[in-house]
C-alpha cells in the first residue's frame, strides 16, 4: 500500500513546525517533527550526563529512548513517558541537538524511528533532511526558509511572551552559527531537494504559507 508523504525542510525558526501541524490537521495525516526527535535525545543525554564526545554512549541512549508524539493544537512530546515539551524549545536543548545531529552514527539510529512514522492515510514530515535523506521518494516537498534576522526576531518574541529572559543579538548569532553548522556538516547537511517548492516566509503570514503548501498537494 502506497502512503503519501509531504516533506517540509528548512532552517530553524522558519515556521516549519507551525505550518506542518496545520497542514497535517487539515489533511488528516500523521505528523513527524524530526527536530523534536533530536531535541528529545538531547534532553535524554542531559538526564544521563553523557559526554557529548562519547559517540558510542550517545548511540546507546538513542537506541533505548521511547518517544510519543501527541499532536493536538500544540505538539506534546513524551520521553520515556515524561512530558518534556516545555524543555524542547530551550536554546541549550537546541544547541546540543544541533551538535549530535551532525554525528553519522546517531543519525543512522534515529533514521528508522523517523521512517516508522509513515503510516496511512499519509504523513507530513518536518525537518532538515526529510526530502533529501529520510523520505527522498516523497511526492510533495517544500523548502521553507526566512532571513536569519526575521527568524531571530520571531524566536525573541516567543521567549519574551513566555517570560523567558532573551537577548536578540545573541539569538541572531546562535541562529547564524546553527545555520552554518547545519549546512556544512558531512552527514545529511541542510539542503533543498532539487524537486522541492521554495518558500521564503520572511514577509508572509502563516496562513499564506499554509495555502501555498496545500496548493502544491492539490
Amino acid at each position: 500500500m502506497h502512503i503519501p508523504v509531504l516533506t517540509i525542510d528548512g532552517p530553524s525558526g522558519a515556521g516549519k513546525g507551525t505550518v506542518s501541524r496545520i497542514v497535517a490537521k487539515k489533511l488528516g495525516w500523521n505528523y513527524l517533527d524530526s527536530g523534536s526527535i533530536y531535541r528529545s535525545l538531547a534532553i535524554a543525554l542531559q538526564k544521563t550526563s553523557v559526554d557529548l564526545a562519547n559517540v558510542s554512549e550517545i548511540v546507546k541512549v538513542a537506541q533505548v529512548m521511547a518517544l510519543e508524539f501527541e499532536c493536538g493544537d500544540e505538539l506534546i512530546v513524551k520521553l520515556n513517558g515524561e512530558d518534556i515539551t516545555s524543555r524542547l524549545g530551550l536554546e541549550s536543548t537546541g544547541h546540543i541537538a544541533s551538535r549530535i545531529a551532525a554525528l553519522p552514527d546517531v543519525r543512522r539510529v534515529l533514521l528508522q524511528k523517523q521512517q516508522d512514522f509513515r503510516q496511512a492515510p499519509g504523513l507530513v514530515a518536518d525537518g532538515r533532511d526529510m526530502g533529501t535523506v529520510v523520505f527522498p521518494d516523497a511526492e510533495n516537498k517544500v523548502f521553507l526558509t526566512a532571513s536569519a534576522a526575521k527568524r531571530a526576531e520571531r524566536r525573541y518574541k516567543q521567549l519574551i511572551e513566555k517570560e523567558i529572559d532573551a537577548n536578540l543579538i545573541q539569538i541572531t548569532r546562535e541562529i547564524e552559527e546553527r545555520d552554518r553548522r547545519d549546512m556544512e556538516r558531512k552527514a545529511a547537511p541542510l539542503a533543498m531537494a532539487v524537486d522541492a517548492l521554495y518558500i521564503d516566509s520572511s514577509e508572509m503570514t502563516i496562513d499564506a504559507v499554509v495555502e501555498d503548501v496545500l496548493n502544491l498537494i492539490r
